[in-house]
């Protein structure tokens, strides 16, 4: 009998495994389909933060899992020998007409809200790093916290890793009859809870983007308007992505994708010449609440949650992985309040 049983081998099943094993415990992965199949198969990886001003515990805690992340890909890159295309290069933003001065206080409350660990710069769009980009005002903002992973590549890092620590990773859908588990199954997962609560506690949103093939692998994301540009150290850059309420097929693309491309492009010029080279649509798992939900759930004793990480996944994974492993394993509660599942 696993001393840990997870549900789910999306990045929040595999990196709590990860951590759990690296502590001794003794764990099982069951997962339906594949490692990654989920929205953790995606093409993007965006770990970017939010605006350092009116800073809450969640903004606090994805600044701490930002810095934190470095070191926890790092570890599961040497543990199982997969690179899972991790790099700190930044993010590059066109500073819309009329708000200069708004991110110039952002600047000025980086400076205090980030203790030095990096920057939030406002510079003259011709001097910005990496590929040129369309920025009427002539400003962007070029903020030196954000992030990118490759996201297949970091499941398959994790499940390398876990191969090394003993973990089992299994196909099925059914948990143990008794024992710990940790249910993180994705939207799906969330449908599941709300019908055992008997009210809405989350949902599905479907994403799609799309993958070309232009190198440089050193140059920092692009974001604007909701379109996310991420080169990866592989010679490819991911656009994303879309977010859709409404769908009839989770893993159908269809003309949106056509709309988010010609968006990137009319964003960065230097994409109208890159092949095309796959497009991917999933669907992701979003609270109510838009935090993570983690905890015990309710009226079903050893059962936990740990998912809805909605757009935020990969770059919260590490650091939540850490509070929910010294929930199940030690039965220390550290979950923010605003991240606890609860009975209302």
């Amino acid at each position: 009998m696993a001393d840990l049983t997870i549900m789910g081998a999306g990045v929040f099943g595999l990196a709590l495994a990860f951590v759990a094993a690296r502590r001794g415990a003794l764990v099982r992965v069951i997962e339906k389909r594949a490692p990654g199949a989920g929205s953790s198969g995606g093409l993007v990886g965006a770990l970017a933060p939010h605006v350092p001003e009116n800073w809450n515990p969640k903004k606090a805690m994805q600044f701490d899992a930002l810095r934190g992340a470095v070191a926890f890909w790092a570890d599961v890159a040497a543990c199982g020998g997969v690179d899972p295309g991790y790099a700190r290069l930044g993010r590059v933003q066109p500073v819309d007409e009329g708000k200069l001065d708004l991110a110039h206080e952002r600047a000025a409350q980086a400076r205090d809200l980030w203790q030095g660990f990096a920057a939030w710069q406002v510079l003259r769009a011709d001097s910005a790093p990496g590929l040129p980009l369309q920025a009427p005002s002539g400003w962007v903002i070029h903020d030196t916290l954000s992030a990118r992973l490759h996201p297949r590549r970091a499941c398959a890092a994790l499940v390398a890793a876990l191969d090394q620590l003993g973990a089992q990773i299994e196909t099925g859908d059914a948990p143990p009859e008794r024992g710990r588990v940790v249910w993180a199954t994705g939207y799906e997962g969330l449908e599941a809870l709300s019908a055992d609560l008997g009210r809405g506690v989350g949902t599905g949103v479907k994403g799609q983007s799309v993958l070309l093939s232009l190198p440089c692998p050193d140059a920092p994301q692009i974001f604007s308007e909701g379109v996310h540009i991420v080169p990866h150290a592989d010679g490819t850059i991911a656009i994303g992505s879309t977010s859709e309420r409404d769908f009839d097929d989770p893993i159908q693309t269809d003309k949106q994708c056509d709309v988010l491309l010609e968006k990137a492009r009319t964003l960065c010029p230097a994409l109208r010449g890159a092949p095309e080279l796959t497009r991917w649509a999933g669907v992701r798992p979003r609270a109510m609440s838009r935090a993570p939900l983690m905890g015990a759930w309710p009226g079903r004793a050893e059962q936990f949650i740990f998912n809805g990480g909605f757009k935020i996944g990969f770059a919260m994974a590490p650091a939540l992985s850490e509070i929910m492993a010294d929930l199940v394993l030690d039965g220390k509660n550290d979950i923010p309040p605003s991240f606890e599942l609860t009975l209302s």
